[in-house]
């Protein structure tokens, strides 16, 4: 085996464990955002690892581990494909009623669900209208509560806000200007609160509660003292850190591009691992050189 082969060694590692880390996020998502279900999101994931992990063709040792994953993953994906399909069926009845509500769509919903909803300030719609659109909804949706408990549940989730709530909500179609929900809000102290951490490292951000308003926008004296205070840093101190802040963004890096597109993500992290297993294979067939032989008489 080549001085190189350690080094590969550890990469194959190192791709094995980002695998077993998507494996693991898959069947651990979750999530607050609207039309967005940690559950299904990560069935969905499941399936794209599984599609990879079945197109493995480097025979020997190679790829034995990663061959091995591939029962957990199928005896997983059989084992939850009715509810999967349940809460496909639920979800969609989700996009309907954002349909019915005229929610508007977001960037993060694009390729997703294009058919939900008209963006906000298309069609002119009056109160009346959604309440009617409402109404007709929820009598057409009637799912067996034994055989589809899923859907249930949303039923009875939609019924009991809409009767809370619905009256409130139809104000923000006669009234111009007034936002459906507090969505935005929320997503600027998020913003607020991962930042506040990150400078501060501290976990608690209850401040924000009364002064994250203030903490938005900040200035400095001169554009040249903060250059001045920017170059005051030692460039090796300001290296080591930029690494430092790579290595620590790679996972979630890593994660972003999975959540985006898992069949590509796995399928490429497949493909590096063949790569590399079959360098090493091609290491070990190497014949030994031996060196020259030196007689005496």
């Amino acid at each position: 085996m080549s001085a190189a082969s350690p080094e590969r060694d550890k990469d194959l590692i190192c791709i094995e464990k980002q695998i077993r880390q998507a494996i693991r996020d898959a069947v651990n998502r979750n999530s607050r955002k609207p039309f967005y279900w940690g559950g299904l999101a990560g069935y969905h994931q499941l399936q794209a690892i599984a599609q990879a992990l079945d197109q493995i063709i480097l025979p020997g040792e190679g790829s034995a581990y990663l061959r091995r994953l591939t029962e957990p993953v199928q005896r997983v994906l059989e084992k939850n494909r009715t509810l999967a399909a349940e809460l496909q069926q639920a979800y969609q009845w989700l996009e309907r009623i954002a349909r019915c509500l005229r929610y508007p769509s977001s960037s993060g919903m694009k390729g997703k669900s294009e058919h939900i909803s008209q963006a906000a300030g298309e069609i002119k719609v009056s109160s009346f209208q959604v309440a009617e659109d409402m109404q007709a909804l929820i009598q057409e949706f009637h799912p067996d509560a034994w055989r589809q408990p899923v859907q249930t549940r949303l039923l009875d989730a939609l019924q009991k806000r809409w009767k809370s709530y619905g009256q409130e909500l139809l104000y923000c179609y006669d009234i111009p200007g007034l936002p459906s929900d507090n969505l935005q809000m929320e997503s600027l102290f998020g913003r607020l609160r991962r930042n506040q951490r990150r400078i501060s490292g501290r976990k608690s951000t209850r401040e924000l509660r009364d002064f994250g308003q203030v903490q938005v926008l900040f200035d400095a004296e001169s554009e040249a003292l903060l250059l001045q205070q920017i170059r005051g840093v030692p460039l090796g101190d300001y290296r080591a850190e930029s690494v430092r802040l790579a290595e620590a963004e790679e996972p979630r890096q890593f994660f972003r591009r999975l959540h985006h597109d898992p069949q590509k993500t796995i399928q490429t992290l497949i493909e590096q691992h063949s790569r590399r297993s079959t360098h090493l294979m091609n290491d070990k067939a190497l014949p030994i050189q031996e060196g020259p032989r030196f007689h005496t008489t």
